[in-house]
């Protein structure tokens, strides 16, 4: 998607986290100028990885366009688009499905947010459950804010057909503003261009086995040798991307995100009998399959829910659950690109 006038390249990402969606926006030719969240152990490492963003920690219910606007020193009218994802765990039909979460109403906010900074275009992204039942009023309710701009979707797509190596499932909305951005219809986004599908064994065959260390030396191998997933994913990032000693760690050969999960000698027996495409009974961890796309990896609880870690799937062939950089890479993150140091 590309605005029509001149030079509106400045991006607002609401619920950054990460920074998963800064991400693809500054890959479609974007930058983030401002990114929003409460949580600072998400937000860790996001000043790293775009070192150029403002970051600021705050409940979007109670900030408004002016603070928005001084924040990140904008002017009216000079916002490209505003991208996020609010907080799903209300909607998911794999969680309790809680519609009385108050983090559900978020949804709402975003588009308020929408409706006062009034930017070329937003796209905001949430599970498909967001689509079901009272959720889906809510929705609807929250859209009908946006009287001055074309609504396109919610459509439902998945990472796998986009190039990443795991099935993901998420509903997309997109808005613009006729007078700024060309016409996009619904057809557009479902026949989008989509990317080769990309297995397990393209995205983490090269990757060193975990040890005690945070960074370690990528496994030998000829650059013909790895897949295009992994030479794309061990690429330097532009100047405006990434921290210093991501950089050179990576001229360095080495990667971050590797330290190991230590298994007690009963759980390792255990991993060792699940075979390919199948579960420990006791865990509920799925080990993957090389030559398959990885399930979708799930967050684990945020500190007001006692701070639990998701499952993590089992590597391939060795007995044990998959790194910080295995699921990272699972999921399209570059090498380059930091996370909290715990796992």
């Amino acid at each position: 998607m590309r605005v029509q006038s001149a030079e509106c390249n400045k991006i607002l990402d609401l619920f950054c986290g990460a920074g998963g969606f800064s991400l693809g926006a500054h890959a479609a030719g974007y930058r983030t100028t401002l990114a929003i969240d409460i949580d600072r152990k998400l937000t860790s490492s996001f000043g790293q990885n775009f070192p150029t963003a403002t970051l600021l920690h705050a409940d979007i219910s109670e900030i408004g366009a002016a603070e928005i606007e001084q924040k990140a020193n904008l002017k009216r009218g000079e916002l490209a688009g505003v991208i996020g994802g609010p907080p799903c765990q209300g909607f998911s039909v794999i969680g309790k499905r809680d519609l009385s979460d108050p983090r559900n109403r978020l949804v709402w906010h975003f588009f308020r947010v929408v409706k006062e900074l009034q930017p070329k275009f937003f796209i905001m992204e949430n599970v498909p459950g967001l689509l079901l039942g009272d959720a889906k009023n809510a929705l609807n309710e929250a859209l009908s804010q946006l009287s001055k701009f074309k609504v396109v979707g919610p459509l439902v797509i998945d990472a796998h057909d986009f190039g990443a190596a795991t099935q993901r499932e998420r509903v997309v909305i997109v808005g613009y503003k006729k007078d700024y951005v060309r016409r996009i219809s619904l057809d557009d986004l479902l026949n989008a261009k989509k990317r080769k599908k990309y297995s397990v064994r393209d995205a983490i065959a090269d990757l060193p086995e975990p040890k005690d260390s945070d960074w370690l030396s990528y496994k030998k191998k000829e650059r013909e040798e790895l897949s295009a997933y992994a030479r794309r994913a061990r690429s330097v990032p532009p100047p405006n991307l990434g921290s210093p000693e991501s950089r050179e760690r990576l001229l360095r050969n080495e990667v971050s995100g590797v330290q190991r999960t230590v298994h007690s000698p009963e759980i390792i027996e255990r991993f060792r009998e699940v075979e390919p495409g199948h579960a420990d009974a006791v865990s509920r961890c799925p080990r993957l399959q090389w030559n398959r796309a990885a399930p979708t990896l799930r967050a684990g609880t945020g500190p007001d829910k006692g701070s639990y870690q998701s499952i993590r799937p089992i590597h391939p062939n060795a007995n044990r659950v998959i790194t910080v950089r295995e699921a990272a890479r699972l999921q399209g993150f570059p090498d380059w690109f930091q996370f909290h140091a715990t796992k």
